[in-house]
């Protein structure tokens, strides 16, 4: 008797699995296995950014990439290659010739996610761009990126110039010196001064006033979007003597910063960044 109910309790087993693999009795998979269907883009993407750089574009609506307490939205797609052709001209491009084919593979971002619209503060601010970790770099703006524009394509690219600095300043930490030239007018109201009130201060732009590590940034990301005699002009057209003495000392630990930790030459980086950008114009 014993022996017939256990067949029948394996038999009734048996059964339940099968029942529990049939199409009729399981949900459908909520893992999304398919083959994505990549566009031109996404293979121009995956063959400029991901295969050589491991570095991921994320254009595509994604509302765990960004603030859901700003308005954004997703930058038009026509206007995704175009500048990205443009971040490998002056950022790639200049760090890999310099720095050598693995320098950007190295030290990059893994993500760039890209919005179209201004994501604006509220203290009237615009924040052009984020870094993340070391990891991740937002760019806002998309859309109204004009490549005709030097002024407004410089400013641009300057916020990834900009990010990127903190990058290797994460890789390297800068000399805390630093930080020690001008301290006392670094303040979280920059945003009250003017860069020209900024420059007289010591500072190379209003944002720069914001802390040492932004003061850092910028110097580096000034530099990056000028060429050197413009950058020369900036300076001595300041009117205190003091602030032009400061801005110069700043200027050579950055300098000395990029050579001793990267063996890289930022007056040649400059050079050939401000060729780039001046190619992509004309």
């Amino acid at each position: 008797m014993k022996k017939i109910i256990y067949l029948i309790t394996v038999l009734s087993c048996f059964l339940i699995v099968i029942s529990c693999n049939s199409d009729d009795g399981v949900e459908a998979s909520q893992i999304d296995t398919s083959t994505p269907q990549l566009s031109e883009l996404d293979v121009w993407l995956r063959d400029n950014f991901v295969k050589p750089y491991n570095i991921e574009i994320q254009y595509k609506w994604n509302e765990n990439e960004v603030d859901l307490n700003r308005y954004l939205y997703p930058p038009t797609e026509t206007n995704v290659k175009p500048l990205l052709e443009v971040v490998l001209a002056v950022w790639v491009d200049p760090y890999t010739q310099l720095g050598g084919k693995d320098f950007i593979k190295t030290i990059s971002p893994r993500q760039f996610t890209l919005v179209g619209g201004f994501n604006f503060n509220p203290s009237g601010t615009i924040t052009l761009g984020l870094a993340e970790a070391g990891t991740k770099i937002t760019l806002f703006n998309v859309d109204q990126l004009d490549l005709s524009d030097l002024a407004l394509t410089r400013r641009y690219f300057q916020t990834i110039q900009h990010e990127y600095a903190h990058i290797l300043n994460q890789t390297k930490p800068f000399d805390p010196a630093y930080g020690e030239i001008n301290p006392e007018n670094y303040t979280a109201q920059w945003f009250n001064r003017s860069i020209a009130e900024a420059r007289e201060l010591g500072y190379i732009t209003d944002y720069a006033s914001s802390s040492e590590s932004e003061d850092f940034a910028e110097m580096i990301a000034t530099m990056l979007t000028t060429s050197k005699t413009e950058f020369d002009a900036i300076v001595n057209g300041i009117t205190s003597t003091e602030a032009q003495g400061i801005i110069r000392q700043k200027e050579q630990m950055v300098v000395s910063y990029f050579n001793t930790e990267f063996g890289i030459d930022l007056y040649k980086l400059q050079e050939i960044v401000n060729q780039n950008t001046l190619d992509i114009i004309n």
